[in-house]
């Protein structure tokens, strides 16, 4: 048997793949690790070097999701709310090229009570991520706005990921874009402080407004 020893994140795709497509046949009890191993052209020894257990296989791009969004925010220089928007941008991005894994994964998943209790634990770990990247960044902020925007944060990125892979829907980076620039500025929004001459017209007020709200 060939042995793979690429521990790359294409490679991880490619045997979390494998698994998918195979729990979605033969179902995930039947499946074993050898079955897994043997789809996808390794050893029993290498898909151990890469996952623990079978369960593991199951949510490997979740795995590598983290890492990427927690490499992108330790490397981040600016603006630390916008940084948190910016990763769940970059997480839904990887899903929507990942999309079909990503269906697979909850056809499975949705037929294990054991798998859904993983998947719940595991998507909370992103929120955990963004809350103690900005109490690392911002420690004298308050702790409940950061619990509250980070879990805001998330759940939009959920509520929209789900239209699209578990609806079937047609969604963008673009909705969720929007959306979260709405949480971003319910949360920082820019208070403005203007004077005008007395007697202006509304009509010059708003397109003064308007001018400095989208510079």
């Amino acid at each position: 048997m060939r042995e793979e020893p690429d521990e790359s994140t294409d490679f991880r795709l490619t045997v979390a793949t494998a698994a998918l497509d195979l729990f979605s046949v033969k179902g995930y009890e039947s499946t074993t690790v050898d079955d897994i191993a043997g789809s996808a052209g390794i050893s029993r020894r290498t898909f151990f070097r890469q996952f623990r257990a079978k369960e593991d296989v199951v949510f490997a791009d979740h795995e590598i999701l983290l890492e990427q969004a927690g490499a992108f925010l330790d490397s981040n220089e600016g603006d630390p709310w916008q940084a948190v928007c910016d990763a769940a941008q970059q997480v839904y991005e990887r899903f929507s090229d990942w999309i079909e894994m990503s269906r697979l994964r909850y056809q499975v998943v949705h037929r294990n009570p054991a798998l859904r209790d993983r998947e719940i634990v595991t998507v909370f770990r992103y929120d955990r991520l963004f809350v103690e990247y900005l109490q690392r960044v911002r420690p004298d902020h308050s702790h409940l706005e950061i619990l509250q925007f980070s879990a805001s944060v998330t759940a939009t990125h959920n509520y929209i990921l789900r239209r699209m892979i578990r609806d079937g829907l047609p969604t963008s980076v673009s909705d969720l874009r929007t959306a979260l620039a709405q949480v971003r500025a319910q949360f920082h929004g820019e208070i403005v402080v203007a004077s005008f001459p007395r007697g202006v017209s509304v009509a010059k007020v708003v397109d003064a407004l308007a001018d400095h709200t989208t510079d």
